[in-house]
């Protein structure tokens, strides 16, 4: 989607909105919109005239503020998702409208939003900007921006949860009795929760093909993930394997869940299940992203409210030591896995290895697309 304005970019005095003050300065003719800005997009296509930028020394960034920032050197990623989640070519002195957010990618970067409108980073080909701190030695430096301002109007600056389509409802407190929990998505239907041991481990894939399966069983299944960084291609996927409805974190109104209040990341997780879980719906599955050491993973993996929502797991691993680990911390969570897939599948060694050692099944990754396969891990009633 690209957002077509009739005005170049221009510098006005400045304004106080909603007790703050800044530079307010008009939109720039042409700006490319990223996945994670797609419902900011679609307002701004309605009534342009109603947004500005906000920039200057007093404007103070915060994960989910809408940035509108100059490509000034493409390094790492070369392209940005559109909202319809193509992969549009990024070129020199290109604008575009991204999130700032904080990103932990353990193959990529570590990145945090900066304190002021500085040139930063594009770290997420999503559409997340951040200032990279760390990154994996295999990957070339980020792609350079330049912040012009940040999205604003009347109201002030423009956070994406101004403009998502659902809201945090909310959930029983930390260390709430089991009887508060018990309550909890009453009537829901079946869930599993796709977990693995790091990035890339195949989580994904296995998500969609289990979708899939279900799926060709006559099954109703709705798909979400929880928590990550904000792309399109995982709902994408989803979609491809069957899924009736499809949602993630980016629908609340977050770029990233990386460095969220843990309250906000067990509300997120409920709250995407919850929205999944129609009447018509027979599964929920729902993807977490990263490992299972990851900080706000594993605290959710050991949360009460989390075992009171989510049925069965399947766990995805790149090697046999990885699934043996991973399905050990899980288990030692008390949480019951069903299966192990993922990339191990790809080498029948490794996978002979695994089913050598674990009392769970191993299942090739696309084995799963098979009713008989997949409904088999549905939890007995």
């Amino acid at each position: 989607m690209t957002i077509e304005m009739t005005n170049t970019a221009s510098t006005l005095p400045l304004v106080e909105t909603a007790g703050a003050t800044y530079q307010r300065l008009e939109l720039p003719a042409r700006i490319q919109a990223s996945y994670t800005t797609r419902f900011v997009a679609r307002a701004v296509e309605a009534d342009r005239a109603r947004f500005h930028l906000a920039a200057g020394p007093t404007v103070t960034p915060k994960a989910g503020d809408v940035v509108v920032a100059r490509v000034t050197e493409i390094l790492n990623h070369k392209r940005v998702e559109t909202p319809e989640s193509r992969k549009a070519i990024l070129f020199p002195g290109a604008l575009i409208m991204l999130a700032y957010g904080h990103r932990y990618a353990a193959d990529q970067f570590l990145a945090h939003v900066p304190d002021s409108l500085e040139p930063c980073h594009l770290v997420a080909a999503g559409g997340v900007a951040g200032t990279v701190t760390e990154q994996h030695v295999s990957v070339d430096d980020p792609t350079r921006i330049e912040p012009l301002g940040l999205l604003a109007d009347d109201l002030g600056i423009v956070n994406l949860t101004r403009f998502a389509p659902y809201a945090l409802n909310p959930v029983p407190p930390l260390g709430a009795a089991a009887p508060e929990l018990a309550g909890t998505l009453p009537g829901r239907p079946t869930v599993i929760g796709v977990l693995g041991t790091s990035m890339n481990s195949g989580k994904s894939t296995a998500m969609a093909t289990l979708v899939n399966g279900l799926t060709n069983a006559g099954l109703t299944v709705s798909a979400g993930k929880s928590t990550g960084t904000g792309a399109g291609n995982d709902p994408m996927i989803y979609r491809d394997g069957g899924a009736a409805r499809v949602l993630d974190f980016t629908d609340f109104g977050y770029p990233t869940t990386f460095r969220l209040d843990f309250e906000q990341v067990r509300a997120l997780t409920v709250n995407v299940i919850d929205a999944l879980s129609g009447t018509d719906t027979d599964v929920v599955v729902v993807e977490i992203a990263d490992g299972v050491y990851q900080g706000e993973t594993a605290r959710l993996l050991r949360d009460p409210l989390f075992h009171a929502v989510v049925d069965r797991i399947v766990f995805a691993a790149g090697d046999a030591l990885g699934a043996v680990a991973g399905v050990g911390e899980l288990q030692a969570a008390g949480l019951d896995v069903a299966a192990v897939s993922g990339v191990l599948t790809s080498s029948p060694l490794a996978t002979a290895e695994a089913r050598a050692v674990l009392s769970v099944p191993v299942i090739d990754t696309y084995a799963l697309t098979g009713a008989a396969v997949s409904t088999a891990l549905l939890p007995r009633h």
